[in-house]
């Protein structure tokens, strides 16, 4: 992310060792593989999140349940894991949230790319501002 112009959004500590493992013994945690190897990562939570309660400047698109897709990493050596993560919320859910610093350029592009629609600006539960998207079948 730092050398796309957004050196702010994760810090060197973040995510956590603990909050990965929650992730993982939550059941929220999946991974992408390439011929054998994890080459990325994500988060797939279903229900509520609270952190998307209060929206700014904007509403979101439905408040039918959704998920939100967080955490979504790769190691650069697989093209289209934004698609993959996507195509496997999508056998689940109908409606997907997600959120972006507004330095992240690239996946905004990444998110608007496949369907997304701009709704607003959320805090994160550190106070952090994001831009707030959803994707709606």
């Amino acid at each position: 992310m730092k050398s796309t112009g957004n050196p702010n959004q994760w810090s060197e500590d973040y995510p956590s060792s603990e909050l990965l493992l929650s992730d993982i013994e939550s059941g929220d945690s999946y991974v992408v593989q390439s011929m054998s190897r994890v080459v990325a990562t994500f988060v797939l939570r279903g229900g509520i999140d609270p952190t998307y309660n209060v929206i700014y400047d904007g509403q979101w698109l439905s408040d039918v349940p959704y998920a939100t897709i967080h955490r979504i990493a790769s190691n650069g050596e697989l093209k289209g894991v934004f698609a993959v993560a996507m195509r496997y919320a999508l056998k689940h859910y109908s409606s997907i949230r997600i959120d972006t610093h507004r330095d992240n350029r690239v996946m905004q592009q990444i998110i608007e790319r496949h369907g997304f629609k701009y709704c607003g600006i959320i805090n994160c539960w550190n106070g952090d501002e994001r831009l707030a998207y959803q994707f709606v079948e």
